[in-house]
C-alpha cells in the first residue's frame, strides 16, 4: 500500500481551497500595498507644507515647491482617506487626522462667503482700492489690431470701477512728455496724485518700469524700500477726510519663466519627454525665486509693522496662500478675498487653476465691505477691487 502517495494526495486536496483563496486575494493585496505606498508618499509631501508659516525656503529649500502643490496633495490625501475608510478604517482615521491638521492652510485657500455680489456704486465713507499686474500693457491677444487697443481697454476697465486708489504692477512708461508710450498720462487727468517706483530703466532713463500707485485722494507722503535684488516696496500716505491711511504695493520675485520654460512645463504636464537640462533650469529658477521672495517678505513684514497709520498692502506676491511669503506678510491682517468671496479665487490665469498670488490685505483698523475679481482677458492676472472702511 502506497501511503506516501495517499498523503500527498490528501495535502493537495485539503489545501487547495486555501491556496486558491490566497491566489484570489493577491490582486487585492497588491492594490492595498500600492495605495499604501502612494499614501505614504503623499503624506511626506503634505506634512512639511503645514509648517510653511514657520519655515522659510531659506531654511528648508524644498518647502516652497510643497506649498505650491499643496492643493493637489491635500485633494489626493482626501481621496486616499475615502479609500482607506472602505478598505481599512483604522488607516482611514489616521489619514483623516492628518487632514484635520491642515485646517489653517485650508482656511487661507478657500473663501466661504456665498453672498459675494459686488455693487459698483461706491459709498463715500468707503475707500475703493484696485490692484492689478497689467503685464506691461502687452495683453493676451496675438492679434495686432487687438494689441493696439490694449491700453485703452485696461484703462477703461479700471475707470469703470472708479477706485480711489489704483496699484499697478509691471507698469511701464516713457518719461518723455507727449510720447505715445507716456502711460502715466493715461490716468493722470483723473488721478493727479501718484508715486512711481521706477525700478528699471532703459533707453538712458527715458523708459522706466515698476510699480505705481495712483490716488484721487491727496498724497501727503511717499516712500520706497528697495529689495536686495531688483524691485521695491512703495507706499503713499493719503488723507481720507480727517484720517491718514497708508497704502503699500509691491511686486515680489517671479519665476521669470521664458517661452521655452512654459513649453517645458506643458511637456511635463502632458507626460511628454522633458529634457533633464530644461527641467533643471526650471528647478533652479523656482528655487531662486522662493528664496528671494522669502527675503523680500521679511522686509515687507518689518516695514508694514512699523506703519504709523492704518495700512493696506496689496499687489502681486507671486506666491500662494499656503506659502511662507503669504503668512509672513499677512500675519494678523485680513485677506479681502477670504472675507468676501467664495472658492479658490485664481488670480493668475496661466499654469494652474489654483494660483491665487495677488492680494489686498487691510490691517485690523479696517473692515472689508466688498471684493471683486475682474477678468477682462486683458492680462495674465486678474484685477482685484475691494471696498474697505475705517472702523470708528
Amino acid at each position: 500500500m502506497n501511503t506516501s502517495g495517499n498523503k500527498n494526495h490528501y495535502l493537495s486536496t485539503t489545501n487547495f481551497p486555501y491556496f486558491y483563496a490566497m491566489i484570489k486575494m493577491l490582486p487585492k493585496l497588491a492594490v492595498k500595498y500600492i495605495v499604501l505606498t502612494i499614501t505614504i508618499c503623499t503624506v511626506l509631501l503634505y506634512l512639511p507644507a503645514l509648517i510653511s508659516f514657520w519655515i522659510s525656503p531659506l531654511q528648508l529649500g524644498f518647502i516652497g515647491f510643497l506649498t505650491l502643490v499643496f492643493p493637489y496633495t491635500a485633494t489626493t490625501l482626501l481621496l486616499l482617506c475615502i479609500f482607506w475608510f472602505v478598505a481599512k478604517p483604522k488607516i482611514g482615521v489616521f489619514v483623516l487626522l492628518l487632514l484635520l491638521l491642515g485646517f489653517k492652510n485650508y482656511a487661507t485657500l478657500f473663501g466661504t462667503n456665498t453672498n459675494n455680489d459686488f455693487n459698483i456704486e461706491k459709498l463715500t465713507n468707503n475707500i475703493r482700492i484696485a490692484t492689478w499686474n497689467i503685464q506691461s500693457f502687452n495683453g493676451l491677444s496675438k492679434n495686432k489690431e487687438a494689441k493696439k487697443n490694449i491700453k485703452a481697454d485696461i484703462i477703461s476697465c479700471i475707470k469703470k470701477y472708479n477706485p480711489d486708489i489704483i496699484c499697478l504692477q509691471e507698469f511701464n512708461t516713457s518719461t518723455i512728455k507727449g510720447d505715445a508710450a507716456d502711460n502715466i498720462a493715461l490716468l493722470k487727468k483723473q488721478y493727479a496724485h501718484y508715486f512711481f517706483s521706477e525700478d528699471y530703466e532703459r533707453k538712458k532713463g527715458s523708459y522706466k518700469s515698476g510699480c505705481i500707485i495712483f490716488s484721487s485722494l491727496p498724497i501727503i507722503k511717499t516712500g520706497k524700500i528697495k529689495y536686495p535684488i531688483a524691485e521695491s516696496l512703495i507706499y503713499i500716505d493719503v488723507l481720507k477726510e480727517k484720517d491718514t491711511v497708508r497704502i503699500y504695493t509691491t511686486h515680489l520675485q517671479s519665476f521669470k519663466f521664458k517661452k521655452e520654460d512654459y513649453e517645458e512645463i506643458d511637456n511635463i504636464s502632458q507626460k511628454k519627454e522633458a529634457s533633464a537640462k530644461a527641467s533643471m533650469s526650471l528647478y533652479r529658477k523656482m528655487k531662486l525665486a522662493f528664496n528671494q521672495r522669502a527675503i523680500q517678505a521679511n522686509i515687507v513684514q518689518k516695514t508694514i509693522q512699523e506703519s504709523p497709520h492704518p495700512s493696506v498692502i496689496c499687489g502681486d506676491f507671486n506666491d500662494v496662500p499656503a506659502s511662507y511669503t503669504y503668512y509672513t506678510i499677512k500675519e494678523k491682517r485680513y485677506d479681502a478675498f477670504l472675507e468676501k468671496q467664495f472658492g479658490i479665487g485664481r488670480t493668475f490665469i496661466s499654469l494652474a487653476p489654483t494660483l491665487r498670488i495677488d492680494y489686498i490685505m487691510p490691517d485690523i483698523h479696517f473692515t472689508t465691505q466688498q471684493f471683486e475679481l475682474v477678468d477682462e482677458n486683458l492680462s495674465d492676472h486678474l484685477m482685484l477691487v475691494a471696498d474697505i472702511r475705517l472702523k470708528k
